[in-house]
């Protein structure tokens, strides 16, 4: 089974490239932001709890967004492998996704990190707000502040997958063809 973390800051391009990955190793995308909107809107017993927290400006705790994962993990029947999007953000979360999937008798295969330097980033999240109306990726604060967060917060995942070699770094710069032929190459020599 094949799964992966796609990882980087906001505007690598993830979403882009996640598409492609999906298309070309038959992928089960796993999106926390996505399974969290459904079960609220479904107000499942995780949905209804997750809310409260959200409700409050709290952060769901890990052991309700893991049993939201394991249950769309559960849902699906001989799948090919996963992709993770937007999770592990932590390095608890992402032991909590280690035993997950231990106890599902898999594990993450590769994280790989779309790198993409800081001011480049900028200029894409720009272009993204004209393109598709996100006022979030307009606003220069709210897109420093978004970076700021992911380097002091999210980024430090890495080490915690460098330690385990399953961390590759993709170069994000380029054609977005030249990029995804970078992670299928990254891909294909697992």
């Amino acid at each position: 089974m094949l799964n992966i973390i796609l990882f980087g800051p906001p505007g690598a391009g993830k979403g882009t490239q996640s598409e492609r990955l999906i298309d070309k190793y038959g992928l089960i995308h796993l999106s926390t932001g996505d399974i969290f909107r459904a079960n609220i809107k479904g107000e499942t017993e995780l949905g209804v709890l997750a809310k409260n927290y959200m409700d409050k400006g709290q952060l769901v705790p890990d052991a309700v967004t893991i049993k939201m994962l394991r249950s769309e993990v559960e849902k699906q029947e001989n799948p090919k492998g996963f992709i993770f999007d937007g999770f592990p953000r932590t390095n608890a979360q992402a032991a909590a996704l280690d035993e997950l999937l231990k106890n599902l008798q898999t594990s993450i295969s590769v994280m790989l990190a779309l790198e993409v330097e800081e001011n480049e980033l900028k200029v894409r999240l720009k272009k993204r707000a004209e393109v598709s109306g996100r006022a979030d990726d307009a606003n220069p604060e709210v897109i420093e502040n978004r970076i700021r967060v992911y380097n002091q917060e999210t980024s430090p995942v890495k080490n915690y997958y460098q330690e385990q070699n399953k961390f590759i770094g993709i170069n994000g710069l380029g054609s977005i063809d030249e990029i995804t032929e970078r992670l299928f190459s990254a891909i294909n020599k697992i």
